[in-house]
């Protein structure tokens, strides 16, 4: 799969450790690219601005700036990016600051294992909605004679009515 098709990762935690584990289970998807790592919220909120990245997968939990900080100051200057949210075993309350700063998603370290690539997969899906066409095409109509010129733009397997009136 070419980069350019693959969704950009930033993975920011202040354990080494945990970025090392997310970033060898992202890689084994070939669809992943983890384009960079932070141990903060400060350098996140760096990374992104110099990475951008489709995908945040951000610790609440940190020194200097937290997740919540972190992740609200990105979606207000970045919310096309989303941030999935990790913690080792959030309370409800951080649970909550954290989806009302923006954050797609929260899950437990434990299970990012398991369930971290379908919640990458939905949030992708959520912020770049799949393009519906439209029933029928723009198009620009030019008159020469009795010719009607029809150029799509959209769907060139849709062709234009026979009947002269339409």
């Amino acid at each position: 799969m070419s980069a350019a098709h693959k969704i950009r990762v930033l993975i920011v935690d202040d354990h080494v450790m945990v970025r090392q584990g997310l970033r060898a289970v992202l890689q084994s998807y070939p669809n992943i690219e983890v384009v960079g790592e932070a141990g903060n919220g400060e350098e996140a909120v760096l990374g992104v601005t110099k990475l951008q990245p489709a995908i945040v997968v951000m610790d609440i939990g940190m020194p200097s700036l937290d997740g919540i900080g972190a992740t609200r100051l990105i979606k207000t200057q970045y919310p096309q990016i989303a941030v999935l949210g990790l913690s080792v075993n959030a309370p409800s309350y951080h649970v909550d600051a954290m989806l009302k700063a923006g954050a797609f998603d929260v899950m437990t370290k434990e299970k990012a294992v398991d369930e971290l690539y379908s919640a990458i997969q939905r949030a992708i899906a959520a912020i770049q909605p799949i393009l519906i066409l439209e029933e029928e095409p723009p198009a620009t109509t030019q008159q020469t004679g009795e010719t009607h010129i029809i150029e799509a733009q959209q769907a060139p397997d849709v062709l234009p009515s026979k009947d002269p009136k339409a």
